[in-house]
């Protein structure tokens, strides 16, 4: 039973880490654009009016934006749910060379 409850504490803090997480970045990542390139990023990259350069532009640096969120949620999720138990959390083992 502790170890069902462990593995939902754990989702739960990773939620709570992602999504404000994405929020931010996303907002960031718009701003950046608008500031950088003078218009909207595109809302879709798909839509037959867009232009190749930005939607291939605005998928990189979106993905790679989202890819480093995503990475630092999952951290500071993990080190939230190390201080909170005393271990890391199901399925994370300690890293490093």
């Amino acid at each position: 039973m502790a170890g069902a409850l462990g593995k939902v504490g754990w989702k739960v803090l990773g939620y709570g880490f992602a999504i404000p997480t994405g929020i931010a970045v996303r907002k960031v990542i718009s701003a950046a654009w608008t500031a950088t390139v003078g218009s909207d990023p595109p809302k879709n990259p798909e839509a037959p009016g867009t232009e190749w350069r930005d939607a291939i532009a605005w998928a990189a640096a979106s993905g790679v934006a989202i890819a480093v969120a995503r990475m630092v949620a999952a951290d500071g999720a993990a080190r939230a749910y190390k201080t909170l138990t005393g271990h890391l959390p199901p399925g994370l083992e300690e890293g490093g060379p």
